[in-house]
């Protein structure tokens, strides 16, 4: 797990602790917000001085389906296909071009019958703990549109439709 001092994007991002920021909107939905960062870069603001951020974030897992031993097996064979794919395809560019469909068939055969086998084990791993699929994601009850103090005025002025101001006319 990468800590914020570890995280080598923490260079580019600055903490929210260390710069003002000021809320320009808040909405609803992720659309809104996006849509209001879209229409300030179509105005000409600069928009990395802005973030989204989701308020009231929960974890919300959608079930997707029962999940068998045999499904399970399925899921990892079409793993292993895509895998064999990607194997069979290197095999291609390395081996000589005599006997390629039965390379790309041998490598797509091991590949989704090794998918299964650890499918189907990986599975029968979990004892019936866990029999169901599902998809898993974050949610927010409302996202704020933040921009940094020294540019709220710019951007409200943009997102209210008029021009962007000119630099050092700001009032």
């Amino acid at each position: 797990m990468s800590t914020p001092a570890n995280n080598p994007a923490s260079r580019l991002v600055p903490n929210t602790a260390e710069v003002d920021y000021r809320i320009l909107k808040s909405v609803a939905a992720y659309e809104q917000a996006q849509e209001l960062v879209d229409r300030l870069s179509d105005g000409g603001f600069p928009v990395e001085k802005t973030r989204i951020v989701g308020t009231g974030l929960r974890s919300v897992e959608q079930i997707t389906g029962r999940l068998t031993t045999g499904r399970a097996a399925i899921q990892g064979a079409l793993t292993g296909l895509w895998f064999g794919l990607m194997i069979g395809l290197l095999f291609l560019i390395l081996a000589p071009a005599a006997g390629w469909v039965v390379i790309l068939l041998m490598t797509l055969g091991l590949g989704a019958v090794w998918g299964a086998i650890f499918g189907a084990l990986g599975h029968a791993a979990t004892r019936g703990r866990r029999d169901f699929s599902s998809v898993q994601v974050m949610e927010a009850e409302s996202y704020d549109v933040l921009v940094e103090a020294s540019h709220i005025n710019q951007a409200a002025r943009v997102a209210n439709g008029q021009p962007m101001p000119e630099q050092g006319t700001e009032a």
